[in-house]
């Protein structure tokens, strides 16, 4: 089970297809810009990945009469469901960071923990470019004592949130409700 958006399936994909992916997209490609200094594999993935953004570009933003009111609409609650898996991502990072350094570890070590071989790969799944598997996150919960609920988003998208209520709404179960909490956007 992956717990959030996959980079290199997106690209896999060869297009973006909703303004959520897109958001996440360009928040990848200001991830890979740091990453592709140093490495051939990231410069290659940030040219596929900005050859996606800049075709989704030209189809959804390039001509002003398609722009409406909802589109602007949607754009925003998907920067903000975009930037709350971001900051998600960033605090993990570092509290993970924090507990291998206190217990005198690298990531490297984490690394071999959890069976990875490549530093790379480390890398991607610690910079949220690949993500984390939850058997990784277990591990990574019960190694460095960190509570599971800091280390797996529990936050839902938008499109599952819409997916969930509509499945309420077609099994007639109005007793059946997500919570405020769960609601990105109510």
């Amino acid at each position: 089970m992956k717990t959030h958006f996959d980079i290199e399936e997106l690209i896999k994909s060869s297009s973006i297809t909703n303004e959520l992916d897109y958001e996440r997209a360009l928040i990848a490609d200001r991830k890979l810009r740091l990453l592709a200094k140093d490495n051939d594999y990231f410069k290659k993935q940030r040219k596929k990945l900005r050859d996606l953004i800049e075709a989704y570009e030209k189809i959804e933003w390039n001509n002003v009469d398609n722009i409406d009111e909802n589109k602007l609409v949607e754009s925003e609650k998907s920067e903000y469901i975009a930037d709350l898996e971001r900051d998600f991502l960033g605090k993990r990072k570092q509290i993970i960071r924090q507990k291998l350094k206190k217990l005198d570890l690298t990531q490297e070590n984490l690394a071999t923990f959890l069976g990875h071989k490549s530093k790379t790969h480390m890398s991607e799944l610690m910079n949220g470019i690949k993500p984390f598997t939850l058997k990784d996150l277990i591990i990574i919960s019960r190694l460095l004592k960190i509570d599971i609920k800091l280390l797996i988003p529990v936050f839902l998208s938008k499109e599952d949130q819409n997916n969930i209520q509509q499945v309420i709404a077609n099994l007639d179960k109005p007793k059946v409700k997500l919570s405020k909490k769960d609601l990105v956007f109510a």
